[in-house]
């Protein structure tokens, strides 16, 4: 049975599979999407500041500042990802992994200041209306969903990965802009109803506040060093201890080390020493399976003696 309650201990014998070479991947591979899609942003944003410019359509000019700054937050989630795959050192013998999970607590906080820009700007626009070249700003808007949809495409396969989704926030708010500044100009367009270009850039404020949220809190557990979310200390100490020669669990911890790998620590109760390489790895097999926890530090006790409680 597992004992998960925490002990003071030490970690002489530990061993650990650190699981490099996957994590390097995947931040590598995360880095290049950030890097294109932060191009790809500020370019289009300049192209749609001017046209909200000649068209009179504050919803461009508003999609283009957003935009701007969410270019922003890509590249520094670049950075991140590119600072993360730097090996460890003697000053930080983790690596520096956890850059990403700071540059996500940097966007999400980022965006919920956007976010209150934007509703700010949507309510003086409900009074104080003015003229918009509708069908030209509807072109515009079009091809701006489309450049965020691509933007979506190329970090979606590095869902797994905190910083990447922290970017992936602010293209969703790119695109759901795009989307309102889209719809209102072609309502504008056709009506001439002004109003709508606001109260459409309100629901959406509501919507990404909520997703911006969500996203800082998590980042928050991350840096507290939290067990990662749809974890469970107690799952996951049990899987362990029903390994065959594993008599117990104990002194068990789960920590995120970057917005992409997971750790653990624990001391494992043994049937036997002499069998500790071939339960050392079926625990590893079981975790990386399981769970996906690649560095593992594990501390073997025998199960012939007394566990001393402290």
């Amino acid at each position: 049975m597992a004992d998960h309650r925490s002990h003071p201990h030490d970690h002489q014998g530990h061993h650990h599979d650190h699981g490099h070479h996957r994590s390097h991947d995947r931040r590598h591979g995360s880095g290049h999407a950030l890097n294109a899609a932060a191009a790809l942003t500020i370019l289009f944003a300049l192209v749609e500041g001017g046209a909200g410019w000649w068209t009179g359509s504050l919803a461009l000019l508003s999609d283009a500042g957003h935009m701007v700054t969410d270019g922003v937050a890509l590249g520094l989630g670049a950075l991140a990802a590119w600072i993360a795959r730097r090996p460890p050192s003697g000053r930080h013998s983790y690596g520096l992994g956890r850059a990403e999970i700071v540059a996500a607590l940097a966007n999400a906080a980022a965006m919920l200041l956007i976010v209150v820009f934007l509703a700010y700007e949507a309510v003086v626009r409900i009074g104080q209306p003015a003229h918009v070249k509708g069908e030209a700003a509807a072109a515009v808007a079009f091809v701006g969903l489309l450049v965020n949809l691509a933007v979506m495409r190329w970090l979606a396969p590095h869902s797994h990965d905190m910083n990447a989704r922290a970017a992936r926030l602010h293209v969703i708010g790119d695109l759901l802009g795009s989307v309102a500044a889209l719809v209102s100009s072609v309502v504008i367009w056709l009506s001439g109803w002004t109003p709508i270009d606001a109260l459409a850039s309100l629901a959406i404020c509501g919507l990404i506040g909520l997703s911006s949220l969500r996203l800082l809190r998590e980042s928050l557990h991350a840096l507290m060093e939290g067990v990662p979310g749809g974890m469970s200390v107690d799952t996951i100490g049990s899987e362990m201890a029903g390994i065959e020669g594993v008599l117990s669990v104990h002194d068990l911890h789960v920590w995120m080390l970057s917005g992409s790998r997971t750790a653990l620590s624990a001391h494992v109760v043994v049937h036997s020493i002499a069998h500790w390489e071939r339960t050392r790895r079926a625990l590893q097999e079981r975790l990386h399976e399981r769970f996906g926890i690649d560095h593992v530090t594990l501390q073997p006790e025998s199960g012939t003696q007394p566990l001393v409680r402290r």
